[in-house]
């Protein structure tokens, strides 16, 4: 084994406090050091996926306490899988956020980089402590970070969004601190495999409600419905590369939250039906506010949105399969909703209003971003053979599997307007003639190599789903064995 899981958390948080202190000697490091660490840690944490596979879970002690009582690091192929995924995609938006506007200059590039690095770090963190207070630690400093990249732009609403996250994430911490303050008071341990292991121990009615304030802190960061009213305004006033961010990132570790403590710690029986119902409301709702919206970026909010909804419902089955199928939806997701963030953003980069009718005839004057957002929507709303195509057909195979019938005949019919709303702004690109006197804007170097990395994965997973599928079926199986979980943690000794 190469490098331990602390280096994560170490190594990200560490460059965000040097970045203003070599930005002194040397402004070109707050763009570059990012990239450096960034890319070492993706190295990482392929390494140390690779090493689960064979030799099963690392946990890292710290500070020479060994859990229960001290804080400890899970590094697991589910975790392992989603804190990849999460570096990867931290890897490409710096990539992008190089040169993405020839404009900011040097304080602004180093408010940007530190924050990204922060964000990156919090949302490891979430994924891969194994203490439930220390998850409210990391949760903490994504949002403070979301917070502010969300109001990075001056000049737009980006303020009045920030202040919507803000209060929203307030709320969430608070609802989270309850929950939290319920469990220490019922069994008197924060770490997650104890909590599980004495679970059984704790009063139904308290159980109960420490449940339901861990769904909506975590559900707002998650954005399910109806806590997700943040999310459309930090969607469209943030930076595109921020866009992508959150949703390649952000969300991916409130949901491993959500779905951690729902299949790990709480036995409840009826968790998973809250899952399945609040996911469908969440994707039923997102798209048809999807196809109503007159502004590109919002309606790719609402669309991110509506997957996170396919992604609680498909977790909500129970089975493994399910859980395969959630997976390969967050993969696919991580995917295909930053190009269509990435390249939207290029698609109405001069315009004010960001509006859909912008990108009118944009095939002809922007062609390379104007394939690469047809290839996303094309993915993303499963048409072969692409790779969004392999999720959904998983998803609905383990909805069959559970006879889930009605389910499967809903999310057809919301798949229906998904592909109106993606196939008219497609229309658009390609078959409208240019209306507007905006210019396009033709994408950096290093977006190009960004798009055309997600647009190649998107292809090489829609031809060969089998070159992932390993890595989902172990993830899958690690999630769905709680005892194993509670076993590697809890056996744990300092090294």
């Amino acid at each position: 084994m190469v490098g331990t899981p602390v280096l994560f958390i170490a190594i990200p948080l560490l460059a965000a406090f040097l970045i203003p202190l070599t930005g002194m000697v040397w402004k070109e490091s707050v763009r570059i050091i990012p990239g450096l660490v960034l890319a070492y840690l993706l190295v990482l944490a392929i390494n140390l996926l690779s090493y689960v596979t064979v030799n099963g879970p690392i946990v890292e002690v710290i500070a020479g306490w060994a859990p229960p009582i001290g804080i400890n690091l899970v590094f697991n192929a589910f975790s392992g899988f989603l804190v990849t995924i999460m570096v990867f995609m931290g890897l490409l938006v710096w990539l992008y956020s190089y040169r993405f506007k020839s404009n900011v200059e040097y304080e602004a590039a180093r408010k940007y980089f530190l924050l990204l690095m922060m964000l990156v770090t919090g949302s490891v963190g979430i994924v891969l402590t194994g203490d439930i207070f220390n998850m409210f630690v990391f949760i903490e400093i994504t949002g403070i970070s979301g917070y502010a990249l969300t109001a990075f732009y001056t000049g737009r609403d980006s303020a009045e969004a920030s202040f919507k996250y803000l209060m929203m994430g307030s709320i969430a911490s608070v609802f989270l601190l309850l929950a939290i303050m319920i469990i220490y008071s019922q069994l008197g341990t924060l770490n997650m495999a104890d909590v599980a292991s004495k679970m059984h121990l704790m009063d139904p009615k308290y159980k109960a409600v420490s449940f339901i304030l861990f769904v909506i802190a975590l559900g707002i960061e998650a954005e399910i419905f109806p806590l997700n009213g943040w999310a459309p305004d930090a969607y469209a006033e943030a930076p595109g590369p921020v866009g992508a961010a959150f949703s390649g990132i952000v969300v991916k570790a409130a949901v491993y939250a959500l779905i951690r403590y729902t299949y790990t710690i709480f036995d409840l029986s009826g968790a998973f039906d809250l899952l399945i119902i609040v996911g469908l409301m969440t994707l039923v709702i997102a798209e048809v506010a999807a196809i109503r919206q007159e502004k590109l970026k919002r309606m790719l909010a609402y669309s991110s949105i509506g997957q996170m909804g396919l992604v609680f419902v498909s977790f909500g089955i129970g089975t493994k399969e399910g859980i395969f199928a959630a997976l390969f939806i967050m993969l696919n997701h991580a995917i295909i909703k930053p190009l269509l963030f990435f390249s939207g953003s290029y698609l109405v980069y001069h315009s004010k209003k960001k509006t859909i009718s912008d990108v009118d005839g944009m095939g002809k004057l922007a062609p390379f971003t104007s394939i690469l957002f047809a290839l996303g929507a094309f993915s993303i709303v499963g048409l072969p053979p692409f790779a969004g195509f392999w999720s959904k057909l998983s998803f609905l195979m383990a909805a069959a599997d559970s006879n889930m019938l009605l389910i499967i005949g809903l999310i057809l019919t919301v798949s229906v307007v998904e592909l109106v709303y993606y196939m008219r702004v497609v229309n658009r690109i390609f078959f409208f003639k240019r209306a507007s006197h905006l210019l396009a804007r033709r994408p950096t170097f290093n977006a190009y190599i960004v798009m055309s990395v997600l647009a190649v994965l998107i292809l090489v997973i829609g031809f060969y789903p089998d070159s992932v599928s390993t890595y989902l079926h172990n993830a899958a199986n690690s999630l769905f064995d709680k005892s194993q979980y509670i076993h590697s943690v809890l056996t744990a000794s300092i090294q």
